[in-house]
């Protein structure tokens, strides 16, 4: 069966965008739940008096727990499914958010937004996998970048609930209304969301040709009668020693390092401007205009950077981003400006930050074949997260010892060049595909 004949049909079916759909909405939930908390940040701090350092570890649980759901969690959707590690990240996530909202302490605060963490992060490597396997390949890259740009738009929806909850009913609702959200989502995944293609050939699981075939009409191609024989290397657990072979061991590498990099900034911006704004004296309804504006940035930024790299390729429309988003968060940093300056200069810093970093997601998703995808991704994915999880806990440490606001951004804009010079260094190693 040559699948990559089937799936890279030169039109796209209502299956393709079925997938695309459901995996854009699950993505949304993701950016909704996890930066939920920078909105109800300054609520949080208010009401229990919560120091910067307190709150940047609040702000990090989250990441911790996905770095372990992408490290250790995510690698099974290529031993079980891609479907089931959504449907069950989708239940740890729901009751993460919810207890959350019944936290009584910053302590228990923290660790449910580790639970909650822990289901984000193992899901965003499968949803990646998923579209990537799903997406002819002329349109991959932008099919991977749309399903990332689902994450900003989910926080955009975020930000306007809680610009309409928090001030009325404190911080605690917002929690439980996301909760209930993504408790809504689980049908979709359960009942319209179809198993990996490549999935079902590769493991060959219970019932594996009836899946097949039922996806295979959906595709409006032939059914076949058969499967073809596993392969010995599919059905045995490759793991992290697969990602570190002689021929992908410097590109792995390369890697996690640029996005550890992107992610130290990238959250820096998601976790702390909110907050930074309200300090600087701006009104909390006009600070909440520059979170949503934040994240409309990364929404435009990332679909562009889809079109883009088909034209110009991908890693050195990844580079252009960074550079330009090191630049613009140094002008952010240095210049005074009034608010709708601000709202418009957060708009262009986080067009470029967040767009070169979602591209990383459609590096990664192309340089490894289907039986270590996710594995790959995951790790990936983990490996930032160290970034991540420092990123927004430095700050808070900076912040709370006096640093000026102007500096912060500068100094984040330092690991955007570290990701750029890293990036124009990968090589794509000739890897066999599925």
């Amino acid at each position: 069966m040559n699948l990559n004949q089937i799936i890279n049909t030169p039109r796209l079916t209502a299956l393709h965008l079925r997938v695309l759909g459901i995996c854009f909405l699950l993505n949304m939930l993701d950016g909704m739940d996890v930066l939920v908390i920078s909105f109800a940040a300054p609520f949080i701090s208010d009401a229990w008096d919560v120091s910067p350092g307190a709150l940047g570890i609040v702000f990090s649980a989250a990441l911790v727990g996905m770095a372990l759901g992408a490290v250790f969690v995510s690698p099974y959707s290529d031993k079980l499914g891609r479907k089931k590690i959504i449907v069950g990240s989708i239940c740890t996530i729901t009751a993460g958010m919810w207890f959350t909202a019944l936290s009584g302490s910053v302590t228990e605060l923290a660790f449910f937004r580790f639970v909650a963490g822990l289901g984000i992060g193992s899901m965003l490597a499968s949803l990646t996998s998923m579209v990537s396997e799903y997406a002819p390949d002329k349109y991959r890259n932008q099919a991977i970048l749309i399903l990332h740009a689902g994450y900003p738009i989910g926080a955009i929806i975020a930000g306007f609930m809680a610009a309409h909850i928090l001030p009325q009913w404190g911080w605690q609702p917002l929690f439980e209304v996301t909760a209930l959200i993504s408790l809504c989502a689980l049908p979709l995944a359960l009942f319209l969301l179809p198993e990996s293609l490549d999935f079902l050939v590769s493991r060959q699981p219970a019932k594996a040709l009836e899946k097949v075939n039922r996806i295979l009409l959906s595709l409006k191609h032939t059914v076949v009668p058969s499967l073809p024989p596993v392969e010995v290397a599919t059905t045995t657990s490759a793991g992290l020693p697969a990602l570190l072979t002689s021929n992908l061991r410097s590109a792995t590498l390369l890697l996690w390092l640029a996005f550890m990099m992107a992610f130290a900034s990238l959250y820096f911006l998601l976790s702390w401007v909110v907050k930074l704004a309200v300090d600087a004296g701006l009104p909390v309804e006009d600070a909440m205009l520059a979170g949503i504006s934040l994240n409309l940035g990364a929404f435009f930024g990332s679909v562009l950077l889809g079109w883009l790299s088909s034209k110009m390729g991908l890693i050195r429309v990844i580079s252009v981003f960074f550079i330009l988003g090191a630049i613009a968060s140094v002008v952010y940093g240095t210049v005074d400006m009034n608010v709708a300056g601000a709202i418009v200069a957060i708009f262009i810093l986080m067009f470029f930050v967040q767009g070169g970093f979602t591209g990383l997601y459609a590096v990664a998703a192309r340089l490894y074949p289907t039986s270590i995808r996710t594995t790959g991704v995951g790790w990936a994915i983990g490996a930032g997260r160290v970034g991540a999880v420092s990123g927004p806990a430095l700050a808070g440490v900076l912040i709370g010892a006096g640093i000026p606001v102007g500096w912060m951004f500068i100094i984040f804009s330092i690991p955007l060049l570290v990701a750029t010079a890293t990036i124009l260094k990968i090589n794509h190693q000739p890897v066999k595909k599925d």
